[in-house]
């Protein structure tokens, strides 16, 4: 009876706690169940199990193409998930062997110990690329775990581009889905609220940031169905937000015939279906830049978002305007310089103009004129012709910065807690101060994330003299993705920043 008695009392106690340990345990051997597919990640030396080129959705290829995301199938066994998936098929470019059109694949980072009931904060980071490249995919998210004090997850993910995600006519309206990259973008962040539990993160503290057109994807997520609130997200940061010119579907038929007709659909009777049998390296070969109609140059960013009447129901400034966006705790911002690395090399003028109009197409000579007018002759800069330093500021002005502080002024005027941070960043590198482009776009991102964690902008001052600004502002960010306030938690001697809710707009500098 007591050898009973002490079998019964064993089953008890090892019941109660074999569910809590199996989790630690399967973490601590990196191993995840997804229910569609369990992957295996590496267990780093510093902390994290780091998970990457995971599927969140099924490869959209064929039938698939041109459609929003759908689940992943199903997959037996144990899935390798210690290397990166390819990135998505850019525009000019490739494709070369880290791009795949079967690219749609998430990276998460979280601490060796997290399990299920740990809920921490969840950082999702949306890259850049002004939606024709993946440009800052697969950046390293261990360096903020670890600065976290192993207490967030760090999530980022490959979105399509290009026509792949943004081929645009009443066709693809009629037997697809418009704006695909933008849905691939969404359904990461359903897979997030479904999924990243198993990683020790909280579905219900999800914080989104962008840069550059991912600045622009986490304002159009702010304003989607016109403002509805899904709760996939608690706050969002926009950095350097990109705001391209916007069509109408009508107004991108041109862009739909052109493709197909390079893509060898062109007199098909249904060029959409003749697109989704042609292979990938046909549909890359046609995938190029070419001049707006009646224009003389192509645009820097070729295939861009449209207003649907769904997802993007209109023009966002309107959007923002109308209050139409999710109220949530934001942090916006720009660098100072954010048209440098865009800008034409102008010697006139003219020459602003015409770069203007090849990317604006709908400007006319008197917005031209107005644009001339509004950014003079100014100081010249380094290695450059004396009206580039005009053209850079009204590009970087007009399409990243004036975006931000738009948005910044109107979630701070609608805002229900006043919770709008907004910044500029201002930390020079002398070589980009000799070479003419003085503070230029997204080179804060290794002050965010660390040096070496990222593609683009690792300046190797923040590993000498602007090292000390690398922690904090990295310390801002995270203090936002764990507590929506960037003063939490922020490094020793760090100046307080205050919200918009505390000073003007004029202010925010």
């Amino acid at each position: 009876m007591l050898l009973e008695l002490a079998v019964a009392a064993c089953y008890l106690i090892t019941t109660a706690i074999s569910s809590p340990i199996q989790a630690r345990i399967k973490h601590q051997t990196s191993l995840v169940d997804l229910g569609y597919a369990q992957y295996q990640g590496t267990l780093l030396s510093s902390g994290i199990t780091q998970y990457l080129g995971m599927r969140y959705a099924s490869p959209p290829l064929g039938d698939l193409r041109f459609r929003a995301p759908q689940p992943p199938q199903s997959l037996d066994g144990v899935q390798n998930a210690q290397t990166f998936g390819p990135i998505c098929l850019a525009t000019d470019n490739g494709p070369t062997s880290s791009q795949s059109e079967d690219c749609l694949f998430v990276n998460v980072w979280t601490p060796s110990t997290a399990t299920p009931a740990s809920e921490l904060p969840v950082w999702v980071f949306i890259q850049g690329g002004g939606y024709i490249s993946n440009s800052n995919a697969n950046f390293n998210g261990s360096t903020v775990v670890n600065t976290s004090n192993n207490e967030i997850v760090f999530v980022n993910f490959n979105y399509r581009v290009g026509p792949f995600g943004f081929l645009t006519s009443e066709k693809v309206r009629g037997n697809g889905d418009l704006n695909a990259g933008l849905l691939d973008q969404r359904f990461l962040l359903h897979w997030v609220r479904d999924h990243i539990a198993q990683f020790g993160g909280n579905p219900d503290h999800v914080v989104i940031h962008g840069d550059s057109a991912g600045g622009g994807s986490v304002a159009l997520h702010l304003t989607a169905y016109g403002g509805r609130n899904d709760n996939l997200f608690i706050g969002a940061i926009g950095e350097s937000p990109f705001f391209p010119t916007q069509p109408l579907v009508p107004e991108l038929e041109w862009q739909f015939d052109r493709y197909a007709n390079s893509a060898g659909c062109g007199s098909a009777g249904d060029a959409l279906a003749c697109l989704r049998t042609q292979s990938t390296a046909v549909l890359q070969a046609a995938n190029v830049a070419s001049p707006y109609p009646g224009q003389s140059g192509s645009p820097l960013f070729y295939w861009t978002p449209t207003i649907d009447g769904d997802f993007i129901r209109d023009y966002p400034y309107v959007l923002f305007e109308k209050g139409l966006f999710v109220d949530l705790p934001i942090m916006f911002g720009d660098v100072t310089n954010e048209g440098s690395v865009f800008a034409p090399n102008a010697a006139s003028p003219n020459d602003t103009s015409t770069f203007f109009k090849n990317n604006y197409p709908g400007l006319t000579s008197t917005d031209l004129d107005s644009i001339n007018t509004q950014y003079p002759l100014t100081t010249p800069l380094p290695k450059h012709n004396a009206y580039f330093p005009s053209a850079s500021a009204a590009y970087g002005e007009t399409t990243f910065f004036c975006p931000a502080l738009f948005i910044s002024t109107h979630l701070a005027t609608f805002n229900t807690a006043k919770q709008v941070w907004f910044y500029r960043f201002n930390v020079q590198d002398t070589d980009n101060i000799s070479a003419g482009l003085g503070v230029p776009h997204v080179f804060e991102l290794p002050a965010i994330f660390g040096p070496g964690n990222t593609q683009t902008g690792d300046g190797g001052s923040y590993l000498s003299y602007n090292r000390q600004i690398v922690g904090v502002t990295m310390k801002y960010w995270i203090g936002f993705v764990r507590e929506l306030d960037p003063n939490w938690g922020k490094g020793a001697g760090a100046p307080h920043w205050e919200n918009l809710g505390e000073v003007s707009a004029a202010g925010a500098d």
